[in-house]
């Protein structure tokens, strides 16, 4: 499994024959690579793992996971102890 975290596209870079982006993940700001993504535009919203950008997204579900992540990070990191 793996965890692929949504963010707003600020910045392209097509420079150097690879597409890089500057993606901003509520206020912290990581470069990535976006060439699994040549419709994104600056505005656009991608979904990032490991340093990839691999899909595009829309912002109504790009805040729907951003919101099931602060829920799960709000939680009990023990999980639930009732049997």
């Amino acid at each position: 499994m793996c965890l692929a975290i949504p963010g707003r596209l600020v910045s392209v870079d097509d420079g150097d024959g690879l597409r890089m982006g500057t993606v901003d993940f509520s206020g912290t700001r990581q470069t990535v690579c976006l060439e699994y993504v040549p419709e994104a535009e600056i505005g656009s919203y991608v979904l990032v793992h490991a340093g990839f950008a691999i899909r595009t997204l829309d912002r109504d579900d790009a805040d729907r996971t951003l919101a099931l992540l602060r829920e799960m990070a709000a939680g009990d990191p023990g999980g639930d102890t009732e049997a």
